[in-house]
């Protein structure tokens, strides 16, 4: 007896994604933030960022194949466990999200005067809070080293758990949230 191992959790390659755009037979949705989406995204995508994920708020089609994305594919896969969760039959993900589509040379929309992005925010706030508590340390007192260790230990939990506190917080301020 053969049992058929059915996954409702599929994968699509860039150059297929842009077919299925062009023949309408995809509805595409950005997962990631509102300035994300802002700064640069596939064209005919929807924004519903993950971080305000609501499975009643995807558009569904019934001749369309639905589609997730996200940067590279980790969001978009927790935004597929979540509708699968609610009852979807079938979510299908772009294989490598926007840097996949990008390095395919496929097209994206751009605007240059959008936010930077969450990933360069956390960045520029972690390096900063790093070097004041290096040099608060050395010149003021060494308990502000503890400020550095913290931020250090904070990367550290970010990086082995894929979340990151700073980029949730740092995506709920109204900058982030303007298109």
């Amino acid at each position: 007896m053969t049992t058929l191992n059915y996954n409702p959790l599929q994968t699509v390659d860039a150059d297929t994604l842009k077919s299925w755009l062009d023949d309408n037979l995809a509805t595409l949705v950005d997962v990631r933030e509102a300035s994300e989406y802002a700064g640069e995204h596939i064209p005919q995508a929807v924004l519903v960022p993950l971080s305000k994920f609501e499975p009643h708020q995807i558009p569904t089609e019934p001749d369309k194949t639905l589609v997730l994305y996200c940067q590279a594919g980790n969001r978009s896969g927790q935004a597929a466990k979540k509708l699968l969760a609610v009852g979807f039959e079938k979510v299908t993900q772009l294989d490598g999200g926007i840097e996949a589509w990008k390095k395919a040379g496929l097209p994206t929309i751009i605007n240059r005067n959008a936010p930077i992005s969450l990933m360069r925010q956390v960045q520029i706030v972690t390096g900063f809070l790093v070097v004041t508590g290096t040099l608060l340390g050395a010149f003021v007192s060494q308990w502000f080293l503890i400020l550095s260790g913290f931020i250090g230990c904070g990367l550290l939990f970010a990086g082995i758990t894929n979340t990151c506190a700073l980029a949730m917080l740092l995506a709920k301020l109204p900058y982030n949230q303007k298109l």
